[in-house]
């Protein structure tokens, strides 16, 4: 099972959206939310790298300079960011262990807000104790059970859970 630093960002707000992901089964794609979320991702940061795979991952933005990678994750708003934080661990660690040092950053351009992420052995452990959850709930026959949080009225899987 390929885990991916969206999976890790779909833990940290449900899981049963871990599930149905671990299924190919997405999101509405025309939610009005997915759509400011690709228009934003579209329209900034243009004078840098976008979108670079790196093994089963993709980064949003890479900043480069002489002395360091900055790798960065851009999100519509910051109401997620534990989810957006441990999604961008997760595209860290990936670097780590492909013997590559880098730093991140969470931009969140309609607030004008930027957070410093960095990688330490503490995160490393959740990381790692969280991917196993995932695989758990991955290998489940049947989703985990709807449980209503503050995030369900704006989720693109909505109909899943209550139609």
């Amino acid at each position: 099972m390929d885990i991916n630093g969206t999976m890790l960002w779909y833990y940290n707000v449900c899981k049963r959206e871990v599930w149905l992901m671990s299924r190919s089964i997405v999101p509405d794609q025309h939610d009005e939310n997915v759509d400011i979320g690709r228009f934003i991702h579209e329209r900034t940061y243009k004078r840098n790298n976008k979108e670079i795979s790196f093994g089963n991952v993709k980064f949003d933005v890479i900043f480069k300079s002489k002395k360091q990678i900055t790798i960065g994750e851009t999100k519509k708003t910051s109401k997620y960011a534990e989810a957006s934080k441990w999604q961008l661990m997760y595209y860290l660690n990936q670097l780590k262990d492909a013997g590559i040092n880098a730093k991140g950053v969470l931009l969140y351009p309609e607030e004008k807000k930027r957070t410093e992420i960095e990688l330490t052995d503490e995160s490393q452990e959740k990381l790692q104790r969280m991917c196993l959850d995932i695989e758990k709930i991955c290998a489940l026959k049947r989703p985990p059970s709807v449980k209503k949080v503050p995030f369900c009225k704006k989720c693109a899987y909505r109909q899943y859970c209550y139609s």
